[in-house]
């Protein structure tokens, strides 16, 4: 049985088929909903339903607070109507050549930046130019039909090639192949099938307000491609850009984050490491990377947040800088990585 929702402020309209999330259809209908992981981890799909029934699946009771799901608030990518809806939910506007599709990649280059992290450089058919937003992500299609989400850490090109850079998972079935010696190892020429462009974690060019860029690991990717859309377009927005990590070694392109304070007027950029030790030499910032930058900017209330990385780390910025230094909710970004353990 199929039912219909309904947006508001919107008044757009789309049917849900059976077995589909409210979600899916959304974007199956070309109506964008604010998303990231797709699998219930972060709250990015996060909106109302103001009217109709619906199975909303475990996770909103994992990821959100009681009082939001008292007042009916749920996770798109989750919920599956049982009757027809009326939500409250914020549309994004894509470009219109922006079209998700199928398409095979060959793996150009393979370069190991640190020990758990590789930088792989995929090609994708040259005949028709590959269109997204820095910022957004690609999908591994594997042979048993699971998938796989990397954000693509460089802005379009004319040439299609993207860069992903890939954290191993140990035991993970695609990081294990990525990673892995002989046989099993990944290869240059390699091909692959993926999808995309996904996510609506990308820079909105609507507002002149100071950018804060907050990433974790290789949260770094995404945020990566942003800011070198703005150095190739001339965008003057102040920006800061915090980095965290355990230890040194984690912030694996350092030189080139330093580099664009050269290249980006009003840009800077701060390293925090979390678990530093003395053989480490670290002398910068250490600490949570969030509560750096609550402590550099106690007020938050003029500014947009981009944030990428682990989800703990995410829900944390999420709910302190709302709640506690004045982020107007509508202002925080986000794409929060999960591991293939998530994903399996």
């Amino acid at each position: 049985m199929s039912f219909k929702v309904s947006v508001q402020p919107s008044n757009h309209e789309f049917t849900v088929e059976d077995g589909q999330t409210v979600l899916d259809a959304a974007l199956a209908a070309g109506i964008v909903l604010p998303y990231s992981c797709r699998n219930g981890a972060c709250s990015t799909c996060k909106g109302k339903v103001v009217q109709g029934s619906y199975d909303a699946g475990s996770c909103p009771e994992q990821i959100l607070a009681p009082e939001e799901l008292e007042n009916g608030y749920t996770l798109f990518c989750q919920a599956r109507p049982t009757s027809d809806l009326v939500i409250e939910a914020h549309e994004i506007r894509m470009a219109s050549d922006i079209q998700i599709r199928k398409m095979p990649s060959r793996v150009m280059e393979l370069e190991q930046v640190a020990s758990d992290v590789m930088v792989v450089k995929l090609q994708l058919p040259t005949a028709d130019p590959f269109r997204y937003y820095a910022g957004q992500y690609i999908e591994f299609i594997l042979k048993d039909g699971k998938r796989r989400s990397y954000s693509m850490a460089t802005p379009p090109t004319e040439s299609n090639l993207i860069e992903l850079h890939i954290r191993h998972t140990p035991g993970g079935l695609f990081t294990d192949h990525v990673f892995g010696t002989g046989d099993t190892k990944m290869k240059q020429r390699e091909i692959l099938r993926v999808e995309g462009p996904f996510g609506s974690f990308f820079l909105r060019d609507d507002s002149d307000k100071p950018l804060v860029f907050l990433a974790s690991g290789t949260g770094f990717a995404p945020l990566k491609a942003i800011i070198e859309r703005m150095i190739q377009e001339g965008v003057s927005r102040p920006a800061v850009l915090y980095w965290g990590g355990r230890r040194p070694a984690d912030l694996y392109m350092q030189a080139l984050a330093k580099q664009w304070e050269q290249s980006l007027p009003g840009f800077r950029f701060i390293p925090v490491i979390s678990e530093a030790q003395p053989e480490d030499g670290w002398t910068g910032r250490t600490g949570l990377v969030h509560q750096a930058v609550m402590h550099d900017i106690p007020d938050l209330s003029g500014y947009q947040v981009y944030a990428c990385g682990a989800p703990i780390m995410v829900d944390s910025a999420r709910k302190d800088f709302t709640q506690h230094h004045g982020l107007p909710e509508e202002e925080f970004f986000a794409d929060a990585f999960t591991t293939e353990a998530d994903a399996a």
